[in-house]
């Protein structure tokens, strides 16, 4: 499935998940609820795995963990944040560089409308 679909799909599971909750949860909770309903679409995710990294020849175990990865292609981050710094942009478009992966999504659920809180990072797409 190509990473634009998957995105799409991951957009239309938050908005259902943060339309029923709305903003003011811990991120924990948005996760728990967005990965229930990416199953019910039936997206193949993992969840807090863990991320080798190797720095020129050191490799060092649990650098980092993702908050999910979809369908072993698109990484999202999630934020529960009063608001997106460029930090956390940067930091996401750092893990799609380290995993050589092409898209992915910055997901803060603390904004009254969840569109304002969606950036979709890139890495040579």
């Amino acid at each position: 499935m190509d990473e634009n679909i998957i995105a799409n799909k991951v957009i239309g599971a938050a908005i259902e998940v943060h339309r029923t909750l709305g903003p003011g949860l811990l991120e924990s909770a948005y996760q728990d609820c967005l990965k229930y309903e990416l199953n019910r679409i039936g997206l193949e995710f993992e969840s807090e795995s863990p991320v080798t990294l190797n720095y020129k020849g050191l490799i060092v175990g649990e650098a980092y963990r993702l908050d999910l990865l979809i369908e072993g292609k698109v990484i999202i981050e999630l934020k529960t944040v009063s608001k997106l710094l460029d930090i956390h942009k940067i930091q996401l478009l750092t893990y799609l560089r380290l995993t050589n992966k092409r898209l992915g999504l910055l997901i803060n659920f603390n904004e009254i409308l969840l569109k304002h809180g969606i950036n979709r990072i890139v890495n040579n797409l």
